[in-house]
Order: C-alpha cells, then sequence, then structure tokens
C-alpha cells in the first residue's frame, strides 16, 4: 500500500503522518508513507488544503487531522 502526506511539513502535517503511520502499524500493513511536501506535486492532486491523505493515488482525507481509529477504519476498507 502506498500512503502520502500532503504538506508543506506544518504540525498538523507531522501529526498526521504519525498517526497514520501508527494506525498501518496496528492494522500490520504492508505500507510505505511517503510525506509530499512540494507545493507543484500536492497542486496535482487538486488538494486545496492540507494536511491531505493519499492512499493507492486516492485522496482519503483533506484539511484536518484524523484520530488512530478514524486512520485504521479508512485503510481498513482500503486494503479490503
Amino acid at each position: 500500500m502506498d500512503i502520502k502526506i500532503l504538506g508543506t511539513g506544518c504540525t498538523k502535517c507531522q501529526k498526521l503522518a504519525e498517526a497514520t503511520n501508527a494506525a498501518a502499524q496496528a492494522l500490520n500493513l504492508d505500507y510505505q508513507l511517503t510525506k509530499v511536501t512540494d507545493i507543484e506535486q500536492i497542486m496535482s492532486y487538486n488538494v486545496m488544503s492540507t494536511p491531505a491523505l493519499v492512499v493507492d493515488e486516492q485522496i482519503k482525507l483533506t484539511g484536518r487531522l484524523a484520530s488512530v481509529d478514524e486512520l485504521m477504519t479508512l485503510l481498513k476498507a482500503h486494503a479490503a
């Protein structure tokens, strides 16, 4: 599973990356997490607010943080 956190490196972006990492580990997923900080790359996803979560090139979350439980639900549904 390819997971990307889109954001400029702000605190919210870092917290989303940490929570997503924790959720993926809790689910024992085979994943790679990448932080995308380049504005041009972020804009290529048509995301207007960050942080954003992209899983296998599908936007799952934009403009807010999510709890580890919510992220586990999102990742589990995507993996199914």
